[in-house]
């Protein structure tokens, strides 16, 4: 069962709640926590992060899948840039085995895969968010899909999960720099990871009481 999403162990900096299909981006300062919380269940949020002193420098699933061994993230998972810094790390995960393999839906995949046009798309939607931070198409990389599930067959096969988050169900981000951080509240509607059915999200940025 989700914990209660309203309680945290500090101060709090911003909160929002972010609509069925929309994008989202903040700059989060260093030591700052990001809550990302499924208020309703069953909605994944597709998630990237920046150095926010250096936005070149984004979110890498490659070095973040190498150094902790693992093609999931969780509670302690580092995510590390494309230069090898730490940018964000998972201090308190509700779910677990968050995906980092399947990246986002685009205009591109959604005919490839299911033969529709003109869907609403987390591509589009992380377009939408870097366009105010002069970032385009070349920092939309690879990304972390929270409150979606991904498993791998032996096989090599690989199919999102009908596996649901429950309502309430959040992580907790600490900025380990200051960070511009980037989502859409996915949109998806022909496959099991929204429930064919998108629902608000919550944003809540605190400052733990430790810093």
């Amino acid at each position: 069962m989700a914990q209660d999403f309203t309680i945290f162990p500090g101060t709090l900096v911003y909160e929002a709640t972010v609509a069925a299909e929309k994008p989202w981006s903040r700059r989060i300062e260093r030591g700052e926590v990001l809550r990302i919380v499924d208020l309703e269940g069953q909605q994944a949020v597709d998630f990237l992060c920046y150095c926010a002193d250096d936005l070149e420098d984004r979110y890498s699933a490659t070095n973040t899948i190498k150094v902790q061994g693992s093609v999931y993230v969780g509670q302690h998972t580092v995510l590390y840039s494309d230069a090898g810094l730490a940018l964000m790390t998972i201090v308190e995960d509700t779910f677990g085995r968050h995906d980092t393999i399947y990246g986002c839906c685009s205009e591109a995949n959604n005919f490839l895969r299911y033969g529709v046009r003109g869907s609403p798309s987390c591509y589009a939607n992380f377009l939408a968010a870097l366009q105010p931070h002069g970032l385009g198409r070349s920092a939309i990389v690879g990304n972390v899909n929270f409150f979606m599930q991904v498993p791998i067959l032996e096989s090599g096969r690989a199919a999102v999960a009908p596996a649901v988050s429950p309502p309430g169900s959040y992580v907790d981000l600490r900025a380990e720099r200051a960070a511009l951080a980037v989502l859409s509240n996915c949109p998806q509607i022909h496959n099991p990871c929204n429930g064919y059915k998108p629902t608000p999200i919550r944003t809540i940025v605190y400052r733990p009481t430790s810093n």
